[in-house]
């Protein structure tokens, strides 16, 4: 198996990986209040931004088996605020040594795990000779269930020493109103 790093992906590929990316992410769209799931026209997108290199895994026939996105301009993902992350780690900020992870996909018929860890490898020997900071985003159904930050962890410790701490929550609530309360009767009212 071998990993290309790409700053766009072929288009002949763009709609096989859409494909998975839908698959994989569809279900978030009822487990998780953040929206997940792109467009075909913004995965498109995104697969066409230079700004996010994709690392895209092939197997030994030369089929495309899996995918990861990362970013060093955090200015290319609409959903996190740059500031926030240059705030919390300056030193890192002033070299241009914040990452962001996107997302990996990975064709069912291959080898999950596998491909994952052949994907993550060269994100992070990069996080290794930049000696950066790493940010990525998972969704509470998926850390809890699939437990994604530990796999992230331990793979990125394996190789490097690390400290890996949550950055925020983001809390939805939602208020379910069960008509007008009930008029409450006045001691004047009662007299009346």
């Amino acid at each position: 198996m071998r990993v290309e790093r790409l700053q766009t992906v072929p288009a002949e590929l763009v709609e096989g990986f859409y494909v998975l990316y839908a698959d994989a992410f569809e279900p978030l769209r009822v487990l998780a209040a953040a929206r997940h799931v792109l467009s075909p026209a913004e995965f498109a997108e995104e697969m066409a931004d230079q700004r996010i290199d994709k690392y895209v895994a092939f197997d030994d026939d030369g089929t495309a088996v899996g995918l990861t996105t990362f970013t060093g301009d955090l200015s290319s993902v609409p959903w996190i605020e740059p500031a926030y992350f240059a705030a919390r780690h300056p030193e890192h900020a002033a070299r241009d040594a914040i990452f962001y992870l996107g997302f990996t996909l990975t064709d069912p018929r291959a080898q999950r795990g596998r491909v994952f860890r052949v994907t993550l490898q060269p994100i992070i020997d990069r996080m290794v000779a930049a000696r950066g900071v790493v940010a990525f985003d998972i969704c509470a159904h998926n850390d809890t269930v699939k437990h994604l930050s530990r796999g992230i962890e331990r793979s990125m410790s394996a190789a490097c020493e690390i400290s890996m701490q949550p950055q925020d929550v983001q809390t939805y609530y939602s208020v379910e109103c069960h008509g007008p309360k009930a008029a409450v009767a006045t001691p004047a009212a009662a007299a009346a």
